[in-house]
C-alpha cells in the first residue's frame, strides 16, 4: 500500500489526481490479475481514529481482496467530503454524516456505504469549578467549538434548550487544540473523547505539579444529551458505484476494512504501532488512549460492523433539519446497507459481542 500525505485547501478540494500503481498480485485475484487500485481519503491526519485501515494494510487484508489501496491523509486544510465528491476524487472517503448531508445540498452524490462509528465521540468540557454541567449553563458563557461542521452537535444541544449562539452565549471558534481551554480564555471547550480530552489529561496542572485529573473537569457527553450525530462512515460516490464492477470493488474494500477493525478490537497494541508507523505526529501514549476510546465507539455493533442503525440515522437527519444544516430530508438512497451486509459474510464476531473497554494509563505529553 502507498500512503500519500495530501494537504488540500478549499481551492484544490474539487480536483484530486493521484498516481496509483501496484505490482503485487492479490492471493484471491483470478488469473493473476493486477490488483485494483483505489484511494481512501482520511478525515484527518494519521491517528488511531483510522487504525482499522492501517491494520487492513499491515495484515494484508486489502491484498487478499485484490486491492492496492492508497491512503490519503487529511488535516485542518482538507475538507474530505468535498475532496471525495469530486468526479476524479478518491473512491472512498471517511467523513461524518452531517457534513456529507450538508455537502449533498451542493450536489455531492456521496453515499454512506458503511457506518463504522455507532456512537459519537464529541464532548464539551468545562472546569469543575465553573458550574457548567449541561448545555443550559452555556448562557452568558464563552463556548468553544470547531467549525467546518464539527460544531453541529454542540449548537443543536444549545438550541434545544433555547440558547442561540452570539445572542445568548458567545460562540468561539477553537483551534484544533485545547490551549484556549487550558488558559481559561473560553469557558466551554469542544473535545473528542479520543483526542483533545486526553490532551488535557496529559498536561501538567501548574497548581499541583501533577497531571490534570478527570475530577478537574465536567464532561458533557452528547450521546447522553440526545443530540449525538453519526460520525465516521465510509462514503463512495453514487456515480462511481453505478459503474460496472465497482460495487464488487466496494464490497471487497469494506470486507478488508472490517477485518482491520476487528483486528484492532482484538489486538489494540498492534494497531497503536501501525498508527505510529503510518506517520502519527502524536506520541504512542496518546495513540494508546485514542485506540482505547475509538473501539467503544464501534463495538459492540449490534447488527454487524458497518450496518447503519436506522434510528441513529433519523436522529442525525432530524437534528440536521432542526439546526438548519439541511433544509429537507435526504433521499432514502443517501445510505445503503447491502454492500456492508455482503462484506460481513463469513466474518467472525462482526458484532463485537462481549466487548469491554480496556484501561490505558495517561502519559505526560502523550509520549
Amino acid at each position: 500500500m502507498k500512503r500519500s500525505p495530501i494537504w488540500l485547501g478549499l481551492a484544490a478540494s474539487t480536483a484530486l489526481v493521484l498516481a496509483a500503481c501496484g505490482t503485487n498480485t492479490a492471493s484471491t485475484a483470478p488469473s493473476a490479475a493486477a490488483p485494483t487500485a483505489v484511494r481512501l481519503q482520511l478525515q484527518w491526519a494519521p491517528q488511531a481514529q483510522f487504525a482499522g485501515y492501517f491494520a487492513a494494510d499491515e495484515q494484508g487484508y486489502y491484498t487478499d481482496e485484490g486491492l492496492d489501496v492508497t491512503i490519503i491523509d487529511g488535516g485542518p486544510d482538507v475538507i474530505p467530503q468535498q475532496v471525495g465528491s469530486a468526479e476524479d476524487g478518491p473512491e472512498f472517503t471517511i467523513s461524518w454524516v452531517p457534513k456529507v448531508l450538508e455537502a449533498r445540498k451542493s450536489g455531492s452524490d456521496l453515499v454512506d456505504i458503511a457506518q463504522i462509528f455507532q456512537r459519537s465521540g464529541t464532548l464539551s468540557v468545562t472546569w469543575a469549578d465553573s458550574g457548567i454541567t449541561e448545555p443550559a449553563d452555556f448562557a452568558g458563557k464563552r463556548v468553544g467549538v470547531w467549525d467546518f461542521g464539527n460544531e453541529f452537535e454542540v449548537m443543536a444541544a444549545a438550541r434545544a434548550v433555547g440558547l442561540e449562539p452570539d445572542v445568548d452565549f458567545t460562540k468561539v471558534i477553537q483551534p484544533f487544540d485545547m490551549l484556549l481551554f487550558l488558559s481559561r480564555d473560553i469557558d466551554v471547550a469542544e473535545a473528542m473523547i479520543y483526542n483533545e480530552y486526553a490532551q488535557v489529561l496529559e498536561t501538567e496542572n501548574p497548581d499541583t505539579g501533577a497531571l490534570y485529573q478527570p475530577s478537574d473537569m465536567n464532561i458533557i457527553d452528547y450521546n447522553e444529551v440526545g443530540t449525538a450525530m453519526l460520525q465516521d462512515a465510509i462514503f463512495a460516490r453514487a456515480g462511481w458505484l453505478a459503474q460496472a464492477g465497482n460495487e464488487d470493488v466496494a464490497t471487497r474494500f469494506l470486507r478488508a476494512s472490517f477485518k482491520g477493525w476487528i483486528y484492532c478490537r482484538d489486538h489494540p497494541d498492534d494497531c497503536v504501532t501501525y498508527t505510529t508507523n503510518a506517520g502519527s505526529t502524536l506520541g504512542a501514549g496518546h495513540q494508546a488512549w485514542m485506540m482505547n476510546e475509538i473501539n467503544p465507539l464501534i463495538w459492540p455493533s449490534p447488527n454487524g460492523i458497518g450496518i447503519m442503525d436506522a434510528a441513529l440515522w433519523q436522529q442525525t437527519v432530524d437534528i440536521s433539519l432542526q439546526g438548519k444544516i439541511i433544509t429537507e430530508a435526504p433521499p432514502a438512497d443517501a445510505y445503503r446497507t447491502d454492500l456492508a451486509q455482503a462484506a460481513l459474510e463469513g466474518l467472525d464476531n462482526a458484532t463485537g459481542d462481549g466487548f469491554t473497554r480496556g484501561t490505558v494509563e495517561v502519559t505526560p505529553g502523550g509520549e
